[in-house]
């Protein structure tokens, strides 16, 4: 019997990442390769030279998260099948809850232009860019990425070996109105409020109110949340200060939440790739990790938090448009990029 992916995370979920070891990593390699594939044959002679650059490019480092012009292939230049392609390309490599919040982060552009009417950066959820790096396959190095404003999703991957940092997600407006519309055939949606990114705010607030008086001396690290992100776009990040509430002196209530903030960062990827991040983090020892925040306790008061183990770091800052302006960032301290995975894979074939 073969399991869709949605119903292998689904099992996943429930038994805990229990049956990771027993259940088949479905190939996970040779889905993103020939999703990659799928993607560069549905292009144009033109357009494969516009999105596919050789593995060793350093363009592949340069990410970023602002509204700026890209290298790669914007959606703007695809036509339907293409596109098509390109979602089944992100849909390989997410999880359901991942895939949903990036391109609901895409449609964020429409949003944003109706509100600075045409006085801001250029908004467009068209102007989102797929670069590919080197050739896909199922057995050699690769890499892809998906980026525009407020995301960018770096993958790498070496067979069944995938790294999936820098990931970037913002989300501007952190809360959202979307209006009631009406269809050409007179059928209308009713108005409605979303929140991106309501769970990385929400829990990271409910665990620093949960703090009691000792704790929240050490887990407050600062009276004012800083202007972005301390990693910004750095192509390489070593470990931030390790500052705030260690994992150690939490109760087990705040145990779980913490560990429940960061499955909710991991789990924007597919469960594979996911579960062997999770794996790291525990192997690297879970009371090694500490939380910190800074700024006010309530909503729309400008906060920031950070949680770092030994092997990465995850932050939240939201400070801009009154606190309604959200930047999430993932990054892990040795595999940025690939980098552990491609240690192995020169080890194992060497290269000029």
């Amino acid at each position: 019997m073969m399991f869709s992916r949605w119903q292998r995370w689904f099992v996943l979920c429930l038994l805990g990442g229990l049956l990771q070891n027993s259940l088949p990593a479905q190939n996970i390699g040779e889905e993103l390769s020939e999703a990659a594939q799928d993607f560069l044959s549905a292009l144009k002679p033109e357009q494969k030279k516009e999105a596919q650059f050789e593995f060793t490019n350093d363009e592949r480092f340069n990410w970023h998260f602002v509204p700026r012009e890209r290298k790669g292939i914007p959606f703007k230049s695809l036509d339907k099948l293409q596109r098509d392609r390109a979602h089944a390309l992100i849909d390989a490599t997410l999880s359901q809850a991942g895939y949903i919040k990036a391109t609901t982060i895409m449609s964020l552009e429409n949003v944003l232009k109706d509100l600075e009417k045409g006085k801001g950066a250029v908004r467009d959820p068209e102007l989102y860019y797929i670069s590919i790096f080197g050739t896909p396959g199922k057995t050699n190095a690769w890499a892809w990425r998906l980026e525009g404003h407020h995301l960018s999703f770096n993958i790498t991957a070496n067979g069944n070996d995938i790294s999936g940092t820098p990931t970037f997600m913002g989300s501007n407006p952190g809360e959202a109105i979307i209006k009631k519309t009406v269809s050409a055939d007179g059928k209308s949606s009713p108005e409605k409020t979303i929140r991106i990114l309501a769970n990385e705010e929400d829990w990271g607030r409910q665990l620093i109110k949960s703090c009691d008086q000792r704790q929240r001396a050490e887990a407050l690290i600062a009276t004012n949340a800083p202007k972005e992100i301390l990693t910004g776009n750095q192509r390489e990040v070593t470990p931030l200060e390790p500052v705030g509430l260690s994992r150690a002196k939490m109760d087990a209530m705040q145990r779980e939440l913490l560990l429940k903030i960061i499955q909710e960062y991991i789990g924007r990827y597919r469960p594979e790739i996911a579960q062997k991040d999770l794996a790291k983090i525990e192997k690297a020892g879970l009371d090694k990790i500490t939380f910190g925040w800074a700024g006010g306790l309530e909503r729309e008061q400008a906060h920031y938090y950070r949680i770092q183990g030994p092997t990465f770091v995850l932050e939240y800052d939201n400070i801009q448009n009154n606190a309604n302006h959200v930047h999430t960032v993932w990054r892990d301290f040795g595999n940025d990029f690939g980098r552990d995975i491609l240690r192995e894979h020169y080890k194992e074939t060497p290269h000029p």
